[in-house]
């Protein structure tokens, strides 16, 4: 029986695959519920991914070269693992909002305008207010001509201004709304090196191949900002949600959460300064990365049941359509004339049909207390045998997080030591230990709140009541 041959996976169909996890990550924060200029959430807004002016950086002591993307900073600088021939072409897409004033202006009689708050014409209600033009460069090179020399790509979003004119309910002029946008200029700088892994084969493993450290460094090259202007002033400048794609024909990247072992302590030297890499192509495939400003798993998407971006996603889908709702008609007047995209998840909510909103709800994985190790436990108590050691509620414990397969940012707490809640078992019957890591300053508050973080029992290390407290 012959079977259907999937095509392979290539740079572009993997920038594909990537697309709607990529602009969630561009749109992320981009506006907040309840979608309205009012809204005190969206008083202060672009909040990942944000690369400014260098002067700007400089004069605000923006010196930070952590990993978080929700620092700003004048650049962000990408490095990652890959096998290729020195032959091999590599795609490179930058992509980033632009930043578009919008102004709302009322004609007068005598054919001059003066900016106001807001333009009513019949229905039709406009606010001034930030909006943002997505934009995206596409590079390329070939690993050979980034080899041990580095490559400077101008990337350059130009400015500019629309109008648009508003007439009132009888065809008469009223006034006008205009977009406005500084040009943002920036360098992509791509280089690479060989990595050496002689000395770094798995124990009784596989022979290491030759592998290469790519790296893109995104650095803002705009001038006109003064040191001594306002956030807001700076990020009509700016590079905002700043993310890149890499892609390879002829070769493979190697993922920077699970690397093999050989090349495991290469990918640990590997520095990644606001955003971090991730495989980003179907599972399975390595042929494509996303650089985040926001922390992600190899092979990420976005949920199957969620019809449209929200542009908050740490919010559920279901929770923030049902609030949509509950706005009421002003509330939801003020959200469309605030920018366009509110508007769309205004539109997208109210018209979604009942088996849509159904899909919601998603599927309900529920947690149960642990069979207790104990024979005789204290009534409700659940345990599991760690390394020979009995853990329950109370116990104390290492954490040692899987490097696949788990929430990148519990990579962050390696080694810290926590408090176990509860031993819990989903509905396949794994057991999950709910702890509160104990220097957490919101260690109690979490507690209260039974917000705790959940590793599995191969993820712990026990510990002593009161010893090993490092």
């Amino acid at each position: 029986m012959s079977g259907v041959v999937s095509p392979p996976v290539t740079p572009s169909s993997g920038f594909e695959y990537a697309r709607e996890v990529a602009d969630a990550i561009l749109y992320e924060g981009y506006l907040l519920y309840p979608y309205r200029r009012s809204s005190v959430k969206n008083r202060v807004r672009w909040q990942f991914g944000v690369i400014v002016p260098p002067a700007w950086a400089e004069a605000q002591g923006l010196t930070d070269t952590g990993v978080a993307g929700s620092a700003e900073a004048p650049w962000q600088q990408t490095e990652c693992l890959l096998q290729a021939p020195t032959d091999a072409t590599i795609r490179c897409r930058v992509r980033f909002l632009q930043l578009q004033r919008k102004s709302v202006q009322e004609r007068l009689t005598d054919g001059s305008y003066r900016s106001v708050d807001s333009l009513r014409s019949g229905a039709r209600l406009e606010f001034g207010f930030d909006e943002a033009l997505p934009q995206e460069f596409d590079l390329q090179f070939s690993l050979r001509d980034v080899l041990g020399d580095t490559h400077e790509f101008a990337v350059q979003a130009t400015g500019g201004m629309d109008t648009e004119h508003v007439e009132d309910e009888e065809g008469r002029p009223l006034g006008r709304v205009r977009r406005r946008r500084c040009p943002v200029t920036a360098t992509a700088a791509v280089s690479a090196s060989t990595v050496a892994t002689s000395a770094s084969k798995a124990a009784g493993g596989d022979e290491p191949r030759q592998s290469h450290r790519l790296r893109v460094r995104i650095a803002n090259k705009g001038a006109v900002t003064p040191p001594g202007a306002s956030r807001e002033e700076a990020l009509a400048e700016s590079l905002i949600g700043c993310h890149v794609l890499l892609g390879v024909d002829g070769g493979s990247f190697l993922s920077s959460l699970d690397p093999p072992q050989w090349a495991r302590q290469a990918a640990e030297e590997c520095v990644n300064v606001h955003t971090f890499p991730v495989l980003a192509g179907p599972p399975g495939d390595d042929h494509v990365v996303l650089s985040s400003p926001i922390l992600l798993y190899d092979h990420p998407r976005v949920a199957p049941e969620s019809p449209g971006d929200l542009h908050d996603a740490t919010e559920i889908d279901e929770i923030l359509s049902l609030r949509t709702l509950t706005l009421t008609d002003a509330e939801k007047r003020e959200a469309r004339a605030t920018d366009p995209r509110a508007a769309e998840i205004l539109d997208r909510t109210e018209s979604m049909p009942p088996e849509v909103f159904s899909r919601l709800h998603g599927a309900v994985r529920s947690l149960r207390p642990a069979a207790s190790a104990d024979p005789e436990p204290p009534p409700g108590a659940g345990s599991v045998v760690v390394a020979g050691v009995p853990v329950r509620r109370g116990s104390r414990v290492r954490l040692r997080p899987r490097r696949h397969g788990v929430d990148p940012q519990d990579r962050f707490l390696e080694g810290r030591t926590a408090q176990v809640e509860a031993v819990l078992c989903d509905v396949d019957d794994a057991t999950h230990l709910a702890v509160t890591v104990e220097d957490d300053p919101a260690a109690e508050l979490n507690r209260w709140y039974g917000r705790f973080r959940y590793f599995s029992p191969d993820e712990v290390e026990p510990l002593s009541a009161e010893g090993d407290r490092r």
